[in-house]
């Protein structure tokens, strides 16, 4: 592998990009590593239960443009990889595509992605087989592993050059600089992402983990007590313990607070919501059927005139 690239080409990298990347690995890792607790917990011949320590690789598209000599890569989607034979689920990348071109129709292909600490020889067939796609696909690599005394993102960008090999011309990579490109709605995201960091910049989770860990607890503890309200009143209703009508007041009381969603004012807030839900999901139905009815009468109308070429008779519509 070339130390830099001669292309010249200039690369702007979006946050998107790593974000998605990340997201991907994060959700692959947890999948094969799941968390086990004392309950489920498996063991083997009296020992402990085993979890793949071989970190995962995953693999995904770059999309972006490119206008002339910059090459800018806005977002990305997932692959299928299948690592017995060393290749790439056509029929899902070719949907997927299709899928973006929809809704992105200035974005095309610029190449893929994979995590890593470096690139490996088999990376270079995937390489090759995105080139139908892409003739010069770029290479994004990104590197999970955790070192504490790198400033710069582990993300490396790398391009494929033709060099001569012992007097055999071979693809290899060559690594590309890059910059940072954001947008405002991005810089508002990461800006977030950054400020839940905790406070004291140790590796404890995060202020988002630690309120939901707070709710979390405060629902559990309101669930215990109601559970043994409910345990003290049927033991009342039995006969088991003796009636006690102040306590059976207190217990009315808080009741009634509870409906509160039954107020006119909620019903009447609640069906307007729920009908202007009904109403856009009616709009959006009434939209893909004059949609479909203006694709059909297109065709029929294209079909028509061919015939009416022949016969003298008018379009249609």
């Amino acid at each position: 592998m070339s130390s830099s690239s001669s292309s010249g080409l200039t690369f702007k990298l979006h946050p998107l990009v790593i974000l998605n990347i990340s997201d991907h690995y994060t959700r692959v890792k947890s999948q094969m590593n799941p968390p086990i607790s004392p309950h489920n917990a498996t063991t083997t011949n009296g020992g402990d239960a085993v979890c793949s320590s071989t970190p995962p690789r995953v693999y995904g598209c770059v999309i972006g443009v490119q206008k002339g000599r910059t090459v800018e890569i806005f977002n990305s989607f997932e692959l299928l990889y299948d690592s017995s034979n060393n290749s790439l689920d056509r029929p899902f990348l070719e949907k997927k595509q299709e899928l973006y071109k929809k809704v992105f129709p200035h974005f095309y292909i610029l190449g893929w992605y994979s995590t890593g600490s470096d690139a490996e020889e088999p990376d270079m067939l995937i390489h090759k087989a995105l080139m139908d796609i892409n003739e010069s696909p770029v290479y994004l690599l990104l590197n999970p592993s955790i070192n504490h005394s790198q400033k710069d993102l582990p993300v490396s960008i790398f391009e494929s050059e033709l060099h001569v090999i012992d007097g055999i011309p071979q693809l290899i990579f060559v690594r590309s600089s890059y910059t940072i490109e954001t947008v405002e709605a991005e810089r508002i995201s990461v800006d977030h992402v950054a400020h839940l960091k905790p406070s004291d910049g140790g590796s404890a989770a995060t202020q988002l983990a630690a309120h939901l860990t707070g709710i979390h607890s405060a629902i559990k503890m309101l669930h215990s007590r109601i559970k043994v309200l409910h345990h003290y009143l049927l033991a009342m209703q039995k006969g088991d313990v003796p009636c006690e009508n102040s306590l059976l007041r207190q217990v009315s009381s808080l009741l009634r607070r509870l409906p509160a969603i039954e107020s006119g004012k909620f019903q009447d807030d609640f069906i307007m919501e729920y009908n202007d839900t009904l109403l856009i999901s009616y709009l959006a139905m009434l939209t893909n059927c004059s949609s479909a009815t203006n694709e059909l009468v297109d065709k029929f109308n294209t079909a028509y005139e061919r015939h009416s070429r022949r016969g003298g008779r008018t379009a249609f519509m």
